[in-house]
C-alpha cells in the first residue's frame, strides 16, 4: 500500500544546555518520528543568534519552545499526547 507524499511538517526546538524538559520534548520526537516520516524537526540552542533571534520572535519565555509550522505550539515543554495530536490534525489538513 503506497501512502500519498504529504508536505512537511517543520519542527524547531529552541532548547537549552542542561533543561530537563528540552531533553524530554527531544526523546519525545524520536520516540514518535517512525509515525510521522513528514517531521522535519531542527535543534537550537538558545545562546546562538538564531536561537535569541526565535526567542525574540515567537516570545519564548521558557526553555524549550516547541514551533511547529512556524507557529509557537509551546514552551517550557509538551507531552506526547499534545505533539501527537498537533501532528495527526496536520497530517490530516496536509492530505486534503
Amino acid at each position: 500500500m503506497e501512502e500519498k507524499t504529504s508536505r512537511k511538517i517543520n519542527v524547531i526546538l529552541v532548547a537549552s544546555k542542561g533543561c530537563h524538559n528540552c531533553a524530554e520534548v527531544k526523546e519525545i520526537l524520536k520516540e514518535i518520528s517512525p509515525d510521522f516520516p513528514e517531521l522535519d524537526v531542527k535543534e537550537t540552542e538558545v545562546t546562538t543568534p538564531e536561537g535569541r533571534e526565535l526567542v525574540l520572535k515567537y516570545g519564548i519565555l521558557s526553555s524549550p519552545g516547541v514551533i511547529i509550522n512556524d507557529e509557537l505550539f509551546s514552551m517550557g515543554g509538551a507531552t506526547k499526547n499534545e505533539l501527537v495530536k498537533k501532528f495527526e490534525e496536520l497530517k490530516k489538513s496536509n492530505s486534503q
